[in-house]
């Protein structure tokens, strides 16, 4: 599960597909919730649900993906100005470092900072700092890898 492990096993096409498909889950959780409603705390319940879901997936015995793509797409759902600065720092953390794991880390605390200094409202923020520990969370197993320097590059 996961864009990367797709990449590495099917390659670029199917990796592309499944982070569009996880993207889209955050998103769709987001935009489908704000046909029936406009407050803030509704809106982030139903993105914490979508990433949740993905992450711990019943069919899947409760192990499923990182959350960082998923987490993207509730990103662009209440945060447009703040996703293309993210997706622009995955890119170039991937670029410089080659590791998908230090991107998918370092992005969400920036993001979680951008909230900050931005104001964002309070929903929005105590969400994205729940979906940044999550995520961080997810990465555990990356992180020591990262620090034995025994992580997957990229490529």
């Amino acid at each position: 599960i996961g864009a990367t492990n797709v990449f590495r096993v099917l390659g670029p096409v199917p990796a592309i597909l499944a982070f569009t498909l996880d993207l889209l889950k955050g998103i769709l959780a987001i935009y489908l919730i704000m046909l029936f409603t406009d407050r803030p705390e509704i809106i982030v319940i139903s993105g914490l649900c979508a990433i949740i879901g993905h992450t711990f997936p019943v069919f899947l015995k409760f192990k499923g993906g990182r959350g960082a793509a998923t987490g993207l797409g509730i990103l662009l759902g209440i945060a447009p100005e703040i996703f293309i600065a993210a997706v622009i720092t995955v890119a170039l953390i991937i670029l410089i470092t080659r590791y998908v794991s230090v991107a998918s880390i370092i992005t969400p605390i920036l993001v979680m900072v951008a909230f900050i200094i931005m104001q964002k409202p309070l929903p929005y923020t105590i969400a994205m700092a729940i979906i940044t520990f999550l995520i961080i969370v997810r990465h555990i197993p990356n992180i020591k890898r990262l620090l034995k320097r025994k992580e997957n590059k990229i490529w």
